[in-house]
């Protein structure tokens, strides 16, 4: 463990800040007799992948993929499942873990007392969001690669597009958790979620739907995650997937500058 922690202290996500790494090697050691914990959330869209994919594909055959070619519907269906593998990763991270150090554990308090300031704790918190995403993006990456479902070099793309993801739902979730109060408000976090989850052509391409709520579903987050994996796992690349890298940049770049406000005034209040 010792040999994966130096590391951290350089590692991008901390977009240069050497104080936010330290705060990513700390959640490293908290987790080091707990990693089962980590992985917890990969298991859930490897579940889908095996009994809907694979099981359900069977029956269902292929369907038309991202350029109207026809694929088969497991291909359609785990490039959507790693999707949200790091969704979840990102979102159990940056809200329940840092509702509970904010309100509960004072963690914070704490690291202020230290050179760290709140721009530090909220890069380091996303930073390790996004580090905990991209260990479910790998670990799912492995399992379809196994399954014969990568047809494409593009394909090597596809975990860093799930990074990118993992940062805009780490800093937006964590945003979001700052203006919450109580428990019972992650019910709104879960609201959210979980139709992002069922309706961001995970399982079914989105011209099942009426037009006008087509064009809802593709200004949400997840459907912009979804299609740019998806694109990059089939081959189906355009120039049409850079409108989702600057989505989920913004996205994400917005919500740190959130998070650093919010943090700036519950802390330092």
């Amino acid at each position: 463990m010792s040999g994966f922690v130096a590391p951290l202290r350089i590692l991008p996500f901390t977009l240069g800040s050497r104080r936010a790494a330290l705060l990513i090697e700390r959640n490293v050691y908290v987790y080091k007799a707990g990693w089962l914990v980590i992985f917890s959330g990969f298991f859930e869209p490897l579940f889908y992948l095996l009994s809907i994919g694979l099981g359900i594909g069977g029956i269902v055959g292929d369907i038309p993929g991202p350029d109207g070619t026809p694929i088969p519907y497991a291909l359609f269906v785990a490039p959507a499942l790693l999707a949200t593998a790091s969704m979840n990763g990102a979102i159990a991270e940056s809200t329940f873990n840092v509702f509970f150090k904010l309100n509960y554990q004072k963690t914070y308090d704490a690291v202020l007392s230290t050179p760290l300031g709140p721009g530090d704790v909220a890069l380091g918190e996303i930073g390790w969001a996004v580090i905990r995403s991209t260990l479910y993006a790998l670990g799912f990456m492995v399992v379809i690669f196994v399954l014969g479902l990568v047809v494409s070099p593009w394909a090597i793309f596809a975990v860093p597009a799930a990074t990118l993801l993992a940062f805009a739902f780490a800093a937006a979730g964590m945003a979001a958790t700052t203006f919450m109060r109580s428990w019972q408000d992650f019910d709104l976090i879960q609201l959210v979620v979980l139709p992002l989850f069922l309706f961001s052509g995970t399982f079914y391409p989105i011209t099942a739907y009426p037009p006008a709520l087509q064009l809802f579903v593709q200004v949400t987050p997840l459907y912009q995650g979804v299609d740019l994996i998806r694109a990059l796992i089939t081959g189906a690349v355009d120039p049409g997937i850079l409108w989702h890298v600057l989505y989920l940049g913004v996205m994400g770049i917005a919500g740190l500058a959130v998070v650093s406000r919010r943090l700036d005034k519950l802390l330092l209040k």
